[in-house]
């Protein structure tokens, strides 16, 4: 039964750095950019979310939502302000910028909302349990790693459905194409470009509601360190990849679940980054990514 809680445990953690790096890969497909103020935008979400409940007595069903508005309107004001400006600068720029935007968020945060760490509450319960009970009680499966895990699987399959099926899905894989041709074809490539990132931080949002409701604790900083593995994550199962963002998410909790139960707590960073070192030397591209030469 431990092995098997190890299971469920890891695809709740991969499945939160899943829909993370959804958002990565999203935003890197189509803009060509890594938005590592992504992981920032997360903890806005996580916090429009604590204090709906908390403060005004939202239901989750509620507070979910206003979180993923809140966090699509901030997403595009952050393209439109920081990073529209330097469509056409080096991708240096545009980096320094996204670390730049992270800190404003994090610091931001610390004036509005403190640093001290806030007790999140759980969201999802069933007639007041936290968990359901398999095998006589023996393995109890808590309803957010459940919510969890479904909320990953849906948003992937939506997202492939959305890019494959739709006008402004196709527009957008139009530009992760080629932006010049795309335009001279009438997309407008700012305004997809802006949905993505509105796409991209809703789905931030989604993750961090889900993340704090399973770890129970909430800071300003809160979104760092899973951005980072999240966007390892997309890395590893190949940038720009949906399919790919979900299989390196899952990979990714699993790895690191694993190594805290077997190896050591403290060397689960490391064994996760090295699993992504090997992967790369075999597959630069990562799992399911595509090697596409450079036009000269």
């Amino acid at each position: 039964m431990t092995f098997l809680s190890h299971i469920i445990t890891g695809l709740s953690l991969g499945s939160i750095y899943a829909i993370i790096a959804l958002g990565y890969t999203m935003v890197y497909g189509i803009a060509k950019m890594l938005n590592f103020a992504h992981g920032d935008v997360i903890m806005v979400g996580a916090y429009v979310c604590f204090f709906a409940v908390t403060s005004y007595q939202l239901p989750a069903i509620l507070a979910v939502p206003l979180a993923m508005v809140v966090c699509t309107i901030l997403g595009i004001v952050i393209e439109r302000l920081a990073y529209k400006p330097l469509r056409q600068a080096p991708s240096l720029a545009v980096l320094i910028t996204a670390i730049g935007v992270s800190y404003f968020l994090q610091n931001s945060a610390q004036i509005l909302w403190s640093a001290s760490p806030k007790s999140f509450p759980s969201l999802f319960t069933v007639g007041g349990n936290k968990s359901l009970g398999l095998f006589g009680g023996q393995l109890q499966i808590s309803y957010t790693a459940m919510a969890t895990v479904l909320a990953c699987i849906v948003i992937m399959l939506g997202l492939t459905w959305f890019t494959g099926n739709t006008k402004m899905g196709k527009a957008m894989r139009a530009c992760s194409e080629d932006k010049a041709a795309a335009q001279l074809m009438g997309i407008n490539v700012n305004f997809t470009i802006s949905m993505t990132f509105a796409i991209g931080s809703a789905l931030a949002a989604v993750a961090g509601v889900l993340m704090c409701s399973a770890y129970s604790y909430l800071l300003p900083t809160t979104g760092s360190l899973p951005g980072i593995k999240a966007f390892t994550a997309a890395v590893f199962g190949g940038i720009g990849s949906i399919p790919g963002a979900f299989l390196g998410g899952v990979l990714l909790g699993l790895i690191e679940t694993f190594t805290k139960a077997y190896i050591s707590t403290d060397l689960s960073d490391a064994v996760v980054f090295a699993v992504l070192i090997v992967v790369l030397l075999v597959k630069p591209a990562g799992l399911l990514g595509r090697y596409v030469p450079e036009k000269v």
